[in-house]
């Protein structure tokens, strides 16, 4: 009877609507770096609810209710938590990306030279991002809804993952390990939308599950990109 009550309970009000803030991608990469950790128990619980709930049936054949039921709590506990489905699917995916980051900035610190550096950073990222069961099934089975939650902001996401990578090649440039003449803002902007494209658009040549392979492209393709051509020199053999 009690938790009849509970449920008759009505819903928090959907909050009203504020200006555009940080995207999901940025404020992942941002707990990531500070480590930023919730310590709420019921809140991990109901995210790991829904967690196994997007993988199943995807985020918009799911509904509060299927998740609370998934993790055996009321409906209005959820809603007490996340006001709304989307709100709920946000964290669940932004979670993820906090996970991607913290592998990220692991496996880029173990890299030997820049070059390695560029290399692992981008085998990772695809290996992350496509190897995780959530945002894996989310590019295959809802690759609007998944794409429409990173860049629907503007393109501050992806601004801010080149900033991230313009900075770090900023910091090669003041180690001297790559030219000063290096466009960092203009790479770092080439190297972030060849990663992301691979990831929104499903590719008929390149195998996205193959690390040696991704390695490869990557030294002949993105390395070059650190070898800025000489003064006069702009064609494709500068």
């Amino acid at each position: 009877m009690k938790r009849d009550q509970e449920d008759a309970v009505e819903p928090a009000p959907r909050a009203k609507e504020l200006p555009l803030g940080p995207s999901l991608i940025e404020r992942a990469y941002l707990q990531a770096v500070e480590q930023v950790d919730d310590d709420d128990g019921m809140r991990t619980r109901i995210l790991d609810a829904a967690d196994e709930q997007f993988r199943r049936w995807g985020v918009q054949r799911s509904t509060m209710e299927d998740v609370a039921r998934t993790a055996g709590v009321s409906r209005i506990t959820v809603y007490r938590r996340f006001s709304t489905k989307e709100e709920l699917a946000e964290r669940v995916i932004l979670r993820e990306f906090r996970r991607y980051f913290d592998t990220f900035l692991v496996d880029i610190a173990s890299a030997a030279d820049v070059g390695e550096r560029v290399v692992v950073g981008f085998v990772s990222s695809l290996r992350a991002l496509r190897g995780n069961p959530l945002i894996g099934a989310l590019i295959t089975a809802e690759p609007d809804y998944f794409v429409s939650s990173l860049v629907g902001d503007g393109g501050r996401a992806v601004a801010m993952v080149r900033e991230f990578v313009a900075r770090q090649l900023g910091q090669e440039q003041r180690a001297g390990t790559i030219s000063a003449d290096l466009r960092v803002e203009l790479v770092a902007e080439l190297m972030v939308r060849i990663c992301a494209s691979f990831l929104a658009i499903p590719s008929q040549v390149v195998d996205l599950d193959d690390d040696e392979q991704l390695a490869a492209i990557a030294r002949q393709f993105l390395l070059p990109m650190l070898d800025p051509p000489g003064p006069g020199r702009t064609g494709p053999d500068a």
